[in-house]
């Protein structure tokens, strides 16, 4: 018998609803997968700048079904769900501060936990670019759109001979010296801004790049995203922080399915 984890807290952020690219089926399975307390969606849920390219046509049922999981966590498990903005997601800024019921929808936020304060935002008005020069953010988002056209070409290539997925972006992000450095940069900002607001962590979203770590004495953290790496943050009842990837998820639960399978057929004498 499969036990569901049980979190006090799951962070989720850039699911990209709205967009071809976004793992909608596997994030709401992820959901429907899992127990918390508070669930925070730490922005970009809904890509706006899709949406207002494409309209509603891009916006699918599987869309509509991650919304109808999210009020069954709060109807009849009371999840708090904390919704903090983020860039594509910015229509959502004249809604902001919002609270309904169990939903609050914020611009950021403070997360207390087992002592500690850690500060909550999506990290969008971290990025110079970003928040600064609004037309190249979305030109660099045509160009990520792009390369993520091209990693979905070549990955049906590499299934057909037999090959795991394998990331374009990830990769670029990894090895080509001004990602890095961006990514570095990014870090190093969000992490002096927890330091200045006093706070012992920081969990942000954004740069789609999942990460657990001790920063100069700060703890950052960093959902990843829905696109491409399926990562989500999860916090255990002691304070405890991980990373976890849907796809270690599945194969957790296939190696579990399977061992079951095996221990009840019968051993030949």
């Amino acid at each position: 018998m499969n036990i569901r984890p049980h979190y006090r807290t799951v962070v989720l952020s850039d699911i990209h609803l709205g967009t071809s690219h976004s793992k909608v089926n596997q994030v709401s399975d992820f959901l429907s997968a899992v127990d918390c307390d508070r669930l925070i969606l730490n922005g970009d849920i809904i890509d706006g700048w899709s949406l207002q390219k494409s309209g509603v046509r891009k916006w699918k049922a599987e869309h509509t079904r991650f919304f109808k999981i999210l009020m069954k966590m709060m109807e009849n498990w009371g999840t708090e769900i904390v919704y903090v903005r983020g860039n594509h997601d910015d229509f959502l800024e004249s809604l902001i501060p919002l609270q309904f019921a169990n939903l609050t929808l914020v611009k950021d936020y403070v997360l207390e936990s087992n002592g500690k304060h850690y500060f909550v935002t999506h990290g969008d008005v971290f990025d110079k670019v970003t928040s600064g020069m609004k037309w190249l953010a979305k030109l660099g988002d045509i160009g990520y759109t792009l390369l993520l056209e091209m990693n979905s070409l070549y990955n049906k290539y590499r299934i057909r001979r037999g090959k795991p997925y394998y990331s374009l972006s990830q990769a670029i992000k990894q090895k080509v010296k001004q990602a890095v450095n961006y990514i570095s940069d990014f870090e190093t900002v969000l992490v002096d801004f927890a330091r200045n607001r006093k706070c012992d962590g920081v969990i942000c979203g954004h740069i789609h790049h999942p990460e657990n770590r001790m920063i100069d004495g700060i703890h950052y953290l960093n959902s990843g995203d829905w696109v491409e790496t399926m990562s989500a943050l999860t916090e255990d009842k002691e304070g405890n922080w991980n990373v976890v990837y849907y796809t270690e998820m599945v194969k957790q639960k296939e190696m579990e399915e399977k061992k079951s399978v095996l221990s009840i057929i019968p051993v030949a004498s």
